[in-house]
This record gives structure tokens, sequence and C-alpha cells, in this order.
């Protein structure tokens, strides 16, 4: 029987070991914080559950023209407000429910869990303490951490990560987010909904700068539409602490006062103290393990998965790794990561998802391909829940029509991207997509829509 070593127990880890498990491997698996990690313990399922409250608060604040009155209008605006401490207490319950949930399944698959910190000593020995694992197989999955500026030290109280945010007892009246990527601009949104004046720093000319710029300037316009400060083009110099909040100085010579700070510039892996480079595997820029697309680090029967590859740092990916790592070590058929069919989502209000090739890509000739844009605001359904800002872009090859990727900028757009996603993944054609039922009314109508517009459209 082979046995397999597993050295963190989030997505990259747990669904690695559940492979292994069904494979007939001995599988255990050593984890330092809980099983399900970060993304489920302090990052994703927290956050998005901070987000399902933020986007329904959105929903009655901007219910008026639905024909929802909100009694007790305070100065002109609504007195819709929410309770941190309850939310605060919800998504910490969800979370530690979901990690128990995760460990739960590994124990009834018949996996050992083992709790501590675990170092390679050779690569086929695992150190936890004074024990000493023997493995045929080291998945290495320990995942990532805020990366924190010296100039600007997080305190837990008023200077924050995203971790942090959790403990707070009150919403922050005015939020500094320092950062304007996918995460900055989710928790932006979210706060800027719950109620706190939102600045956002943005070091580049719009928000989201890796997103599809007509996506993340739909997304601009809704930010500042609801009362949000964007400062583009600058950075955060440093953010010092202030009798009763914090004082952000910009690299243009401006200052921010503001009652807290959230810092959101970007992650660091997990990969100091793991006895890695002793064991002959390779770390590249910023400490990341190097990892081929079956995941095989530099040392043979060493894999790595997830966030500490720096390989698009997402939960769906991570869990992928994990599992191709799983499949090529024991002798199962797999075909190797393919970057270009994954799906990703931006949860902001409205949420930004994206899938395979881009617009750019179009116009800069590195794929000889088409594509159609069609507003949200003209499909039936978002007429009826006043939904007026977003749009369904579709990308497909110029001759031969197979869908290469999408956007998808609206109300549950990270699940309408499913369709555009089966059909990258699967190479159907917009011909296929436009003669596929969609219900009516359906926002999900517009990517059928848009296929059909694709269809009949002459190449040029």
């Amino acid at each position: 029987m082979t046995k397999v070593v597993i050295i963190g127990g989030g997505p990259g880890g747990y669904e690695a070991a559940l492979v292994a498990a069904q494979l007939g491997a001995d599988v255990t698996v050593v984890d330092r914080d809980g099983i399900g990690g970060a993304c489920v313990l302090t990052d994703c399922v927290p956050s998005k559950s901070l987000i399902a409250t933020s986007t329904r608060t959105t929903y009655v604040r901007e219910s008026e023209k639905l024909g929802i009155q909100v009694d007790d209008q305070l100065d002109g605006k609504s007195s819709v407000h929410v309770d941190m401490p309850t939310v605060n207490n919800r998504i910490l319950a969800l979370a530690q429910a979901q990690s128990a949930d995760t460990r739960a399944r590994l124990v009834k698959e018949g996996i050992e869990v083992v709790e501590g910190e675990a170092r390679l000593v050779d690569p086929h020995i695992v150190a936890v303490g004074d024990t000493r694992i023997r493995a045929d197989v080291v998945l290495v999955a320990t995942g990532a951490h805020p990366r924190e500026l010296a100039s600007a030290r997080p305190d837990g109280e008023r200077i924050l990560t995203w971790r942090q945010l959790y403990d707070l007892d009150e919403l922050p009246e005015k939020l500094i987010v320092v950062g304007s990527g996918v995460t900055g601009a989710e928790f932006a949104s979210a706060y800027q909904s719950l109620g706190s004046d939102v600045t956002l720093v943005s070091s580049r000319e719009h928000v989201m700068p890796t997103q599809d710029p007509d996506a993340a300037r739909v997304l601009e316009e809704v930010f500042l539409r609801r009362g949000m400060t964007v400062l583009n083009r600058t950075r955060a110099e440093s953010v010092v602490r202030t009798d009763d909040g914090v004082l952000v100085t910009l690299s243009d010579g401006r200052t921010v006062e503001g009652s807290h700070c959230l810092m959101t510039v970007g992650m660091i892996p997990n990969t100091d103290g793991l006895g890695l480079e002793e064991a002959g595997v390779r770390l590249g820029q910023g400490g990341f393990v190097e990892v081929d697309r079956v995941s095989r680090t530099t040392v043979p029967g060493v894999y790595a998965a997830g966030d500490c590859t720096g390989v698009n740092m997402l939960a769906s990916v991570a869990a992928m790794q994990g599992r191709i790592a799983m499949w090529h070590a024991l002798g199962e058929a797999v075909s190797p990561l393919k970057l270009s069919t994954v799906a990703s989502t931006v949860f902001t209000h409205p949420e930004l998802a994206a899938v395979g090739a881009s617009e750019d890509d179009v116009r800069s000739g590195r794929i000889d391909g088409r594509s159609v844009t069609l507003p949200l605001n003209t499909n039936p359904r978002a007429k009826m829940n006043e939904v007026k800002d977003g749009f369904v872009k579709l990308i497909c090859r110029q001759h031969t029509g197979i869908v290469l990727g999408g956007v998808i900028v609206g109300p549950r757009a990270s699940e309408l991207i499913l369709a555009v996603s089966v059909a990258v993944q699967q190479r159907l054609t917009v011909d296929d997509l436009a003669h596929t039922f969609a219900v009516y009314p359906s926002l999900s109508g517009s990517v059928t829509e848009a296929a059909r517009s694709l269809m009949l459209a002459s190449p040029e």
C-alpha cells in the first residue's frame, strides 16, 4: 500500500487526501491550523459569508423602485443597519462548522489527521515534532499568508489584515482599504454596503487591473455611485495609529484619515521552516514552490498544490492541483492543469466572473477570435429585478466558432459563468450554445443570446 503524507489541510490538501484514499493509499494529513485551512477558517468562507450579508443589505436599500418601502428614514438615508457582533459570530461559527464537517469526512474515509508542524527530513520522511512518518509520496499544501508592509504593520485593532476583520465589535465608521485587487475590491464593496464610509486606494489607473477592463470599469462606476471614494494611481507609503483611528500617507503626498485601515497588498507563501530546499525542492521568486502542470516539484515523489505554489491562487485551483498530484503519483490517467479553463469570480456586488481567453487576447492578435458584449439592462429578468449594471461577453474563434472565453458582470455571475466554463472546457461552439434552451425569463438567457449574435455574425 502506498503511503501518502499531505502537509496542510486546506483545499489542496484535503481534496488530495480524499482522492488518494479512494485510490487505496494509506493517507496521513498533517495540519497546523485546522482542517479546511485558511480558505475555510479565515479567508474564502468567512469573506463570502460577510458578502452574503452585505449583498442582502444592498438589495433592501435599493428596493424602492420595486415598491418596497423602508420605514424610519433618517436624514434621507435608509435606516437599514447591521449588527456586527451577530454578523461576525455567524461567520466564525459557519467557518468552524465547515472545518468540522470536512474533518469528519476525512476521518470517515479512513484518513489519519495529525495536528502539528511538519517539515521534510528528506523526500521520504516527514517530521512532526519528535515523530517521523515515512512516505512514498509527499504533498506540500501549506498555503500562504497576507503580506505586510514595514510601514503599515497590522495591530489587529485599527490596522488590519482581512483575517482580523471578524474580531471587530463594531462596523468600521470610516474604512480605508489599501490595495484594489480582488480581495481589496471585495471587502471595499462589502463594507460600503454594510454602511461604512469606504476609501479604496489603488496604485493603478482603475481598480482590479488584472480583470477585464470593461468589467472593472463597470464595478468602479458602481462603487462611486454608492458613495465610495476611489483614489487611483497612488500608493500607501505608511499607515500609523492616531488617537482615535488611522492616518494613511500616500505616495502623491496626500493623507487620508479613517477609523480603520485594511491592508490587501498580496500574499506570502508558507514555505519557511518546512525543510523544502534542504530536501532539494526548488523555490522560485518570492519563495513559492516550483511545480509543473501535474504538481511535481523538482524532487521525485514530492508534489505541491495550492497557494504555496503561486499558481492562480484560487481554492478551486488548489483542489485541482491536489487531485492531479494524487492521480499522477498513484498511477491514474491524468490531464495536466490547464489554466485557460479556470473560472474565477470577484464577489463584489454585482459579481464579476470570467473564464478562458480575454478580449485583449483578440485585440492583440494572440488569438484569432471575435467577441460580442450584451448589456444586462436589456435582459427581461434583469429589468424585473431592476438590474441595470453588468453585461455578458463571449469570445470565440474567428472561423470555427469554438468558445474560448467569456466575462459576466451581474447578480450571481459566479453561477452564470458555469455555462461558459463548460463550453470552454468541452470546446463547444457558439452554435452549440445558441441551440441550447435557456429558461425565459432568465439572466442565463443572455449567454445563449450572445452565442446567437456570434453565430449570426459574419467573420471579417
